[in-house]
């Protein structure tokens, strides 16, 4: 028992002495972008990307920003159902037989609002996006 104990220890110390904080530029990005948001996680999305995950007036969300502080993403996970039927058909249309495990809503600064599904055939595994209209978006 002490050495579980001994071990539980060891890993929180480990993992709050190793937990992963932003640029100063990124967090005050994310701090006057998302003034209320709380419990917010960060972790690296790349070499120079950073996300955090947090809650935001009553949702849970992740942003992502550039290491210069720019905003690049905000993605807010939304049912299946809530896909746009024009989304909805499009992957059926583009990828037949494909089934839509996750869907995300998410705004961003390289395309505006986007539709986010992750999609699987058997073993296959893909991330697709989608303008509101069903127009494919090219990343």
């Amino acid at each position: 028992m002490k050495k579980v104990f001994l071990t539980l220890i060891i890993l929180a110390f480990i993992s709050s002495t190793f937990a992963i904080t932003p640029p100063d530029a990124v967090k005050k990005a994310f701090e006057s972008k998302f003034k209320t948001a709380t419990n917010a996680k960060w972790g690296k999305e790349g070499k120079t990307e950073w996300e955090a995950t947090f809650s935001f007036e009553g949702n849970k969300l992740s942003a992502n920003f550039a290491e210069d502080g720019k905003w690049l993403e905000t993605e807010n996970q939304i049912k299946i159902s809530d896909l746009p039927k024009a989304v909805g058909d499009a992957i059926k249309s583009h990828y037949p037989g494909w089934a839509i495990t996750e869907a995300d809503k998410t705004e961003t600064a390289k395309h505006g609002l986007i539709y986010e599904a992750d999609i699987k055939k058997g073993t296959a595994k893909k991330e697709v996006a989608f303008k509101e209209d069903g127009k494919v978006v090219v990343e």
